[in-house]
């Protein structure tokens, strides 16, 4: 079996495949301080709660964007899984033709969610990930990654407004029924939902206007991922596919375009 981890600034995503077939999936707190002991003991504690044998994992993929979580959990796959994990990184065998000032920059995710992208929905291609950033991550028709777009995330923004205006509290990120709000709970909710749609949907315009100068006038799929694209993928006017595990699915390709 596999092991994919995604580790985000926020949140973790780990996915248990076997063969092709992703088994299970779940979501954790990234850890800010925990050893690589107590990052296997949550991982144990959901595998087991699963009624899945740690034992059986054989290999371990991993995306990263927190570099001191990133050696924990070397640690803890040499010493609780007996193997060496593999690293997503712009070094690793992708089969995209990077078009990126400074690939190194590109975050471990965004690449595997464009070469999951490219092998499972193909090409031309956005993928738009809604995680503590959103990011945009853009394929040509001829399968390059030619470049993308990052933007504050729905929970880092809403946390600064009510972190900065004293009078106004926290909200649960769900819509509202109307625009106009008739209380300051739902002219928060309005604001921040709709607030964060309309940019999603201006920047892929612009992104779809640009890429069609490229390719020749082919239109892109749209593709979401990340925790928070529930909210906005049955409301965007682009939007195509949301595929929650697009990351964990790349995870599986990469390692096994590079074993």
């Amino acid at each position: 079996m596999l092991l994919a981890i995604d580790v985000g600034n926020t949140q973790t995503v780990i996915g248990l495949f076997e063969e092709e077939k992703l088994l299970s999936s779940w979501r954790m707190v990234t850890p800010k301080y925990e050893t690589s002991d107590e990052i296997a003991a949550s991982i144990f504690n959901f595998l087991e709660n699963l009624e899945f044998n740690p034992k059986d994992v054989e290999e371990i993929s991993v995306s990263c964007v927190v570099p001191r979580i990133l050696g924990e959990i070397v640690k803890m796959s040499k010493k609780y899984f007996k193997c060496t994990p593999f690293i997503v990184n712009s070094e690793a065998k992708t089969d995209l033709k990077i078009l990126y000032d400074y690939p190194k920059e590109i975050g471990a995710d965004r690449i595997a969610n464009s070469v999951a992208a490219k092998e499972i929905y193909g090409c031309p291609a956005v993928v738009v990930d809604f995680g503590t950033a959103t990011t945009f991550d853009i394929l040509s028709a001829r399968g390059e990654y030619i470049g993308g777009v990052i933007a504050p995330g729905i929970e880092i923004s809403s946390e600064a407004l009510f972190r900065c205006a004293a009078r106004l509290s926290k909200v649960d990120l769900s819509w509202p029924e109307f625009v106009i709000g008739k209380n300051t709970y739902d002219c928060i909710r309005s604001g921040i939902l709709h607030g964060f749609l309309g940019q999603t949907d201006y920047i892929i315009d612009r992104i779809i206007k640009e890429e069609r100068k490229i390719d020749n006038g082919c239109s892109p799929k749209v593709i979401a991922t990340g925790g928070l694209a529930v909210l906005m993928a049955d409301r965007s006017r682009w939007i195509e596919i949301h595929d929650p595990d697009l990351t964990l699915k790349g995870l599986k390709i990469l390692i096994d375009k590079n074993r």
